[in-house]
């Protein structure tokens, strides 16, 4: 692993929620980061501030994702005093950090709004979220990234899943070059953990450990206010990733 990285004495998995269930059981489970929010099935937008009270008070660090609507990543003038309000949100809430991420219509990052939103946010940890996935250039996107100050950027390497877009990370940590976290992140379970990690230098990894489960209760489907399929987070699972994670950097540690 790169010496910057040799400051981490252990691996962190950051479970994302976004109900109260969700939150206990990524506890119980041993998450050691929370990622807050609300609709995952859009990849999670800006939770409520109850949401965000309940989380702040308990013992592991809480982010919260900073999204006001599903779709793509170009924010209004509207919307961006929306994210600050979310923001001043969090930090009354006592939440550790933020999660968020702005575009341009030319895909890159959005330097101007990005730069408004982490100066509204200053002294919160910063995650730049998978809007980082949709830049036509990572690299310039990256360097950008450093420059505004966050911590890690949540990328699965701008494919659908972060196994699928391995080559593309081991770029980003190379380029990194230890200034900023590359957090894996999209469809890693503990069936495909090991595939994914084995010679990828990372210390932060974002899953949700979620299982499917079937709504029993007709009433609700008819009236669509739940989908006949839909995901809870699963502490077991979360327990048996952690558990591979911590294995892995261990092994890499070893090695290196």
């Amino acid at each position: 692993m790169l010496k910057a990285e040799r400051k981490v004495a252990s691996p962190l998995l950051e479970i994302c929620v976004d109900n109260v269930e969700g939150l206990f059981a990524a506890i119980e489970g041993g998450a050691d980061r929370i990622e807050l929010c609300s609709a995952l099935s859009v990849g999670g937008l800006t939770p409520s501030y109850g949401f965000m009270e309940l989380a702040g008070r308990q013992a592991v660090p809480v982010m919260a994702m900073i999204r006001p609507r599903a779709g793509g990543f170009i924010y209004s003038t509207e919307e961006v005093e929306i994210m600050k309000a979310d923001i001043d949100a969090a930090r009354a809430a006592g939440l550790a950090g933020i999660v968020l991420g702005a575009a341009t219509l030319d895909n890159r990052l959005d330097r101007n709004n990005l730069t408004l939103l982490c100066r509204h946010a200053e002294g919160m940890d910063l995650t730049l979220h998978r809007a980082f996935d949709v830049v036509e250039n990572q690299s310039d996107a990256l360097e950008m990234a450093v420059d505004l100050g966050f911590s890690r950027i949540l990328t699965s390497g701008g494919k659908p899943t972060a196994l699928e877009g391995k080559a593309v990370l081991a770029q980003l940590i190379d380029q990194s070059a230890g200034r900023i976290s590359i957090m894996p992140g999209a469809g890693i379970r503990p069936s495909n953990a090991q595939a994914l990690l084995l010679g990828l230098s990372v210390y932060e990894l974002h899953a949700s450990c979620s299982m499917r489960f079937t709504e029993e209760n007709k009433q609700l489907l008819d009236l669509s206010f739940a989908a006949k399929e839909m995901l809870k987070t699963d502490a077991a699972t979360v327990k048996e990733l952690k558990s591979i994670f911590q294995n892995a950097f261990q092994s890499s540690e070893a090695v290196s």
